[in-house]
This record gives structure tokens, sequence and C-alpha cells, in this order.
């Protein structure tokens, strides 16, 4: 399934049961059968203005996640991607409004505009005092006559939110949402539309296209188009939203999540406005968060608000409602000093020729079976163990000049440094362990082979992997223990080969990323450290 839910019908009620369910008691519903879907704070002190917004669900956590202290006093949800029916806002207006009376946040679109202001209409005629405030911050579509309401709407949430706290009136409230709604500027772009569950996904972007400007609906933006860079797409908006602002003043940026991006994407997407030069008039930036998604929508969009000082005092306090993100000055990147790079049992170089020649051997058959090791992983995990292996060989060939070939012990700690700081992933660590302790044995008197196999033996312990895990360990132990038994090299590898094809037949795995797959994923296959291995002790007879 696409999107994991009960019932279309009944999405929303569960959504909002869930919501409540996590509050702590700080929100509460209608009964479900009133039909009016609405999310309310318990204990509302009616002396207050109320401030009411909503629309149609899909935004989360906008709009009913944003009700709290500090922001909204009620929420009407509506269907995915639907306006709530004029009894349901009527409902919550009735509900909240004492005689300081309600704020209505309504966001420019048709629907919202019509059932929000038919019922502040019947709510005035129960003699309730009622303003409504359109939020129209969308900048994509320039020509628009009436611009879309899109992630800005959460400023005046936030600002209407504190006024009514602090105790301001209907009209003071009304009059500052209204100057906010005029100072909002938005801009979004994603590289997908977003999915309504129960239905069809709609495919109009293609792989290698953003599409600018795009509505919290999917709505066609202003542009679909090609980018090449992330910065190149934040240039892009930037530059739609310079075009607005005023020079010389600060904007408070709400950088918003359309529900689909990851968290590192986010992050860099918030460097890279920070590089353009729309940085230089930023005086708070919150985000990047969920705040106003569209479902899924894997996009961003950005939000502009002009400050002013009581703006800027309004956002720059904390407001108890987890969902809506803090907004700070923005902190450019800080740096201490890395600590010097400790070198253990630093020695000399030194010559031994046929050591030095073991060494290269082992450099270029990694180099060789680089592709034929990636593809081999490639099917049992991420494709890299052949570029990991000839990185760490690239790394050592670069220092071969400086090694201390006569110290076995003083090489054998070298190459374990040089292993831990080119080698990437479990199998960097794990070799750089194997070479640390071989060279301790090997100054404690063992010999090659003996110091080898210490190393191989402390490799099992922190690896936690064993002969049949299906690992490298699967070829490196015969090797090794043929050349304990006396048996030549030619011999080793043979071993090391048999070791190595045996791991084809082994249908689970012990450690290592192919122990998340199952056997009609690794039967048939040898482990590609195993294989490595294999190839690097032919290499040494040939």
């Amino acid at each position: 399934m696409r999107n994991f839910f009960n019932d279309r019908a009944d999405i929303v009620n569960e959504a909002i049961d869930g919501l409540i369910a996590t509050s702590g008691g700080a929100l509460v519903r209608f009964p479900r059968e009133s039909h009016a879907r609405v999310v309310l704070r318990a204990g509302w002190d009616k002396s207050r203005v109320a401030i009411v917004s909503g629309g149609g669900s899909g935004h989360e956590p906008a709009h009913a996640g944003l009700v709290g202290k500090g922001l909204l006093t009620a929420a009407v949800c509506g269907d995915v991607f639907a306006s709530p029916a004029v009894d349901a806002v009527l409902a919550s207006i009735v509900a909240v409004t004492g005689p300081a009376g309600c704020l209505l946040v309504v966001k420019n679109y048709t629907g919202d505009r019509l059932n929000f202001g038919l019922a502040a209409e019947r709510a005035k005629g129960l003699g309730l005092k009622v303003e409504m405030v359109i939020v129209a911050d969308d900048v994509a579509l320039p020509e628009a006559r009436q611009p879309r309401g899109v992630a800005g709407t959460v400023f005046v949430h936030r600002i209407a939110g504190h006024m009514s706290e602090a105790g301001r009136s209907l009209d003071e409230i009304a009059a500052a949402a209204r100057a906010a709604t005029g100072a909002i500027f938005s801009i979004g772009a994603a590289r997908d539309t977003c999915t309504v569950p129960g239905n069809p996904k709609h495919e109009r972007i293609g792989t290698d296209q953003v599409e600018i400007g795009l509505g919290i609906h999917g709505e066609p933006g202003a542009d679909l188009t090609s980018v090449g860079s992330s910065r190149e797409l934040m240039g892009r908006l930037a530059d739609v939203l310079l075009a607005r602002v005023k020079a010389g003043v600060k904007y408070a940026v709400l950088v918003n999540d359309l529900g689909g991006l990851s968290g590192i994407e986010c992050a860099v997407l918030v460097n890279d406005l920070l590089q353009t030069p729309l940085a230089a008039q930023i005086g708070l930036i919150a985000g990047p968060a969920q705040v106003m998604t569209a479902l899924d929508m894997p996009g961003i969009s950005i939000s502009l608000l002009e400050l002013t000082p009581e703006r800027e005092a309004i956002l720059a306090t904390p407001v108890a409602v987890d969902a809506f993100p803090a907004f700070r000055q923005v902190a450019h990147p800080a740096t201490v000093p890395a600590p010097a790079e400790e070198t253990i049992h630093q020695a000399s170089p030194s010559a031994d020729p046929a050591v030095r020649g073991v060494l290269e051997t082992i450099i270029a058959a990694a180099f060789a079976m680089e592709a034929d090791i990636n593809a081999l992983d490639a099917r049992v995990g991420d494709g890299d163990t052949g570029s990991t292996l000839a990185g760490a060989a690239r790394a050592i060939e670069a220092k071969l000049d400086t090694l201390p070939f006569a110290d076995g012990a003083a090489l054998l700690t070298a190459l374990s440094e040089l292993k831990r700081r080119s080698m990437g992933g479990s199998s960097g660590v794990l070799l750089a362990i194997m070479l640390a302790r071989a060279g301790e044995a090997y100054r404690d008197g063992a010999g090659w082979i003996g110091a080898l196999a210490d190393g191989v033996a402390a490799m099992q312990i922190y690896g936690g992997a064993g002969p049949g895990d299906r690992t490298m360990l699967d070829a490196l132990l015969p090797a090794l223990d043929a050349l304990r038994a006396g048996h030549s090299v030619p011999e080793a590898a043979h071993a090391a080969r048999h070791g190595a094809n045996a791991t084809a037949a082994m249908s689970r795995a012990g450690a290592g990323r192919s122990a998340y797959l199952d056997a009609r994923s690794l039967t048939g296959t040898n482990d590609p450290g195993a294989e490595a291995v294999a190839r690097l002790f032919e290499a040494l007879v040939s």
C-alpha cells in the first residue's frame, strides 16, 4: 500500500484521535457524532480573543498540530485537501468565542474563503464578534489575481496567538494580522507531487525535473525545470523572494519541509539559502521543519515575514507547541581546533625489498579487482567493498617510501593507522584492529604468521564474527591455518579460495550487511570480503 490508513472516510477522525492521545490532555475534540472535526485547547479561557484556523487535512502538523498556548485556539479539519463545512467552522467559533471575540485566519483558497466567510456571517448573526483575515503569501505566480495561502500563514497564527495570550483586543489583533499578511512572501519547489490516500498518483514531474512554485495540494507551479544542484535551486527561489523584499529591512525566514524530504537534504538546502544574497536580510530563521506539509511531497518552501520590533519579539518568544519551530538568529558555522592526530610507535623509513614486494603485490591486486568486487557486493550489500579496498590501497601506495619495511612491528602498526584513516566502514576498522594487534604481537616476539593470527583473533573478538558467518574470515582463517601448519603460500591461497567459494552455499550471514538479507538473496553468491581475501592470496602466488 502506498499510504498507511484504514478507511479513507475515517482517516481524518483517526488522525485527530492520534494527535489528541499524545497531547498530554492539552487538546480536546467534539464527539464524532457531531460531524464537526475540530481540535480545541482544553480549558480555554473565553475572556481572551479566540484564534481559529483550519482547512483541508493533509497539511499536518498544520492546522490541528498548531493548537496550543500562544498559537491557535481551535482548528477545523476538512477532508484531505478539502475545505471544512460551514457548520463545522460555525461550531468551532461558537465553542471558543466569548465577549472578547474571535479571529479567523484563512488561507486564500476559494473553498476556505467561502465556508469560513459564511460561518463568520452566521456567527455575527448570533451576536458574536468575529473578524476574518485572509493570507495570500504565495508569490510563485506573479500574475495571479488570487495568490494562494501557504506556509507563511503560520506567521499570522503566531502573531495572533501571542497577542491573544497578552490580552489584546480583537481590533488590535485583527489589525496586526492584516498588516502581517501584506508583509509575508512564500515560494516553494518540489521534485515530485504528493500522494492523496486512496487516489492514484498523478505523475507530472520527470525524474530529472523540479517544479518551482507548485501549491500545497500539488497544483502546478510556475516552472517545470531541471536544476543541476540544490545550490542552483535555492538560488532561484531566493531570487524570487529578493524581488519582493525591501532593501535594508530584516526578515524572519521559515524553512518548511513539505513532507517528503530527508533531514540531510533539508539541512543542505538551508546551508544553500544562507549562501545567497538573501542571507544578508535574514534576522531570524526557523527550521527546517515540517510545519505546513503537502502529505509526502518531497519539496521545500521558504516563507519571509518583514520584521518589526513587535514581530521580532513575538517570534523570539518560545511557544509551548512542539510542532512550531523556534526562531533564532543565524549562527554562522563556528569551529574549534581539531586535536592533532596521534601516531603510535612512529618509526623512520627503512628498506626490505621482499616485504615491500609483498605489499606492492597486494596493492596492485586491490586495484585490479575493484570493479569485480563492487559488482559482487552490489548483489548482497551497497556495492562499494571493492572501492573501499582500492581506496585503502591508494593511501598505502602514496606512503610506500615512508614505511619502515625493515621493522615488522612498526610496519604493521603504520599500516593499521593508514587503514584507520583511509578505509571507511566496518571492514576498515576491522582490518585496522587486526594490523594493530598483529603489530603488538610481532613486537612481543611472534613471527609474521603468528602475529597475523593474533590480529585475526582480535578481529573476531571485536567484530563478533566467526567461521561460517559469511565474512572475509571464511577465506582468511583457512589460509592462516594452512600457513601456521607449515604449508606453502600456494596451499594457503588454495585454502582461501575454497573458503571463499564455500560462502556461496551459506544461506545466512552472521555479521555485516548481508546479515539483513534472506537466503534467496545470498545463495549462489560469494561473500565479497571473502572473495577479496582469496584474490589477494592468489595474487601472491602468481
